[in-house]
């Protein structure tokens, strides 16, 4: 029986090696198709909600306004993020309960605030505004994501890629 000992040792380290790699693998396929991986139904341009981020004359507000939202949803997530001068993103998260909005209107600070304290984020110039409606169960019904450019005191204002100048 002493012979057969390290056999059987090393079988049975080979068995809960094995079922080991099979649960990791196993959950890190259901963690790995998020929500947005699943098909969503296409909406036409005309039923599409418009949105428009203006800013504040310091510069230190984004106003987010959404009209003519005809998506058959319950609560709109919100996420802006924008980039820093020194490379860091940061992000403004926010959600909505839209049942009974028509025009929605938001303040979004581009900095933080503390115990009523603000600290602003200076030199921010470009980001991703994303959209997300979803139906009374939270599941994702439609998402839209753009980039902005926020300038100024330029003479000559341009898009994000630098193809259109005004």
């Amino acid at each position: 029986m002493k012979k057969y000992l390290p056999l059987i040792l090393f079988a049975i380290g080979l068995l809960v090696l094995g079922a080991v790699f099979y649960f990791i693998a196993r959950s890190t396929k259901e963690t790995n198709t998020p929500e947005e991986e699943t098909a969503l139904a296409e909406v036409v341009l005309a039923d599409r909600p418009v949105a428009s981020l203006t800013p504040s004359v310091d510069g230190h507000e984004l106003t987010l306004m959404i009209e003519k939202i005809k998506i058959d949803a319950i609560t709109l997530d919100y996420e802006l993020l924008y980039s820093l001068p020194d490379g860091r993103t940061q992000g403004v998260p926010g959600s909505i309960n839209i049942k009974s909005a028509g025009v929605i209107e938001r303040k979004l600070l581009l900095g933080s605030e503390s115990s009523g304290k603000k600290r602003y984020d200076e030199g921010v110039e470009e980001g991703t505004l994303t959209l997300k409606f979803r139906n009374d169960g939270g599941k994702l019904v439609a998402k839209f994501s753009t980039k902005f450019h926020l300038q100024s005191n330029y003479k000559d204002i341009s898009s994000t890629d630098g193809k259109i100048k005004i």
